[in-house]
């Protein structure tokens, strides 16, 4: 199977819609603008607009430099170019920082992989005696996804609720209500409801929540300047682009922008916003280690069940077309899709966000670019 087809996101828009109607329709692409010269990129770029997109960002750093560029338009009915430093909401990404912490936390010794999640939230899991850290991390605890309990667009379900603040143990309460989806360790299953998890034994061992240890860890020290953690914020600060959400209202379905809104539904596992900069910024100095000890690195590069391609907190390729691998995390929220991906020495790295439409599907065309960023 192709690098075009591993390296889709982890969807929250899981289905598509009809074609919406033309006062909606995107305007043919602003003129696109690079950093330095590469056609082939640029051509890689301009192809996601039509496949689904309404503005494309990203950056690429190989050894000849760093090449940033973008396409489509910052905002419908505009012919705004969309910023070549724009911030965006990068949804589950955020899971690779939350590992990341843990994994730190491990290599200080204040807690192991193989501890239950009983021993750090008594009585908060059932069966929690059953279900290690190591396996919220790779996604084969069995716990249900919080996010299949919503109702998704073009649903209006969360267009009403745009403004309500979700707290963590809410989220969490939600998803645990439903029955697991197998039992702990035999299978892999993206769950969100398990990053929820984390983010409270994070706290538990550290005694400040996750956000405060993620931004003394992680942001400070690498100085990415231009993530946050927004919390109930609903602003995503200049320069960015608008994102927008399919809504099915009296029997028609049209696009809202879905830019501002209370972001603490994505809860711990996708409240973050950053920049193509940034993202590249953190996978570098992960693969480095220069965040978490080697033998730690590694455990992050091992899959959880054989044959899967996720750690923890990590997911990987090995099927470009020149053979080399990329790690990295890929994330939806709702109005913005985001891809971070690295070989592992480091030497070619491709970040891209985009905000999609609703009757499309950008991830054949971003693979084909990452691809072109890593093999071209």
């Amino acid at each position: 199977m192709s690098l075009t087809h591993r390296l889709g996101t982890s969807r929250m828009l899981i289905a598509s819609v009809a074609a919406l109607a033309a006062s909606v329709a995107i305007v043919a692409p602003a003129a696109a603008r690079t950093e330095s010269d590469d056609p082939a990129l640029q051509r890689r770029l301009d192809s996601i607009v039509p496949a689904g997109a309404i503005g494309v960002v990203a950056e690429v750093r190989t050894e000849r430099g760093v090449w940033r560029g973008s396409s489509g338009v910052a905002e419908l009915g505009t012919s705004r170019k969309v910023p070549m430093r724009s911030r965006f909401r990068a949804g589950s990404v955020m899971k690779t920082f939350l590992a990341t912490v843990v994994l730190q936390l491990v290599a200080e010794d204040r807690l192991r992989l193989e501890d239950s999640i009983e021993e750090w939230l008594p009585g908060v899991v059932p069966g929690g005696e059953r279900i290690s850290l190591r396996q919220l991390l790779a996604h084969t605890s069995g716990l249900f996804d919080v996010v299949r309990t919503f109702q998704l667009p073009p649903d209006p379900w969360f267009a009403d609720n745009r403004w309500r603040t979700w707290t963590v143990d809410e989220l969490t309460r939600r998803g645990l209500a439903e029955r697991p989806t197998h039992a702990p360790g035999s299978a892999f299953a993206y769950s969100n409801t398990g990053y929820l998890l984390i983010s409270q034994v994070i706290e538990r061992v550290t005694g400040r929540s996750y956000d405060i240890e993620v931004k003394r860890r992680i942001l400070e020290p690498l100085r990415l300047r231009h993530s946050e953690l927004p919390g109930t914020s609903p602003w995503i600060g200049r320069p960015h682009m608008h994102g927008y959400i399919p809504v099915r209202r009296d029997g028609a379905t049209r696009l809202i922008d879905f830019t501002v809104m209370n972001p603490s539904v994505f809860g711990p596992p996708g409240e973050l916003i950053s920049t193509t900069k940034d993202l590249n910024t953190f996978y570098a100095a992960l693969l480095a280690g220069r965040l978490i000890p080697e033998h730690l690195l590694e455990e992050m590069k091992t899959p959880g069940v054989e044959g899967e391609t996720y750690g923890l907190g990590l997911r990987w390729e090995t099927n470009t077309s020149c053979g080399v691998p990329v790690y990295g995390h890929d994330g939806d929220a709702l109005a913005y899709q985001t891809w971070s991906f690295a070989t592992e020495d480091r030497h070619r790295q491709a970040t891209v966000a985009v905000t999609p439409t609703a009757d499309g599907d950008v991830d054949d065309a971003v693979a084909d670019f990452i691809d072109q960023a890593v093999c071209g």
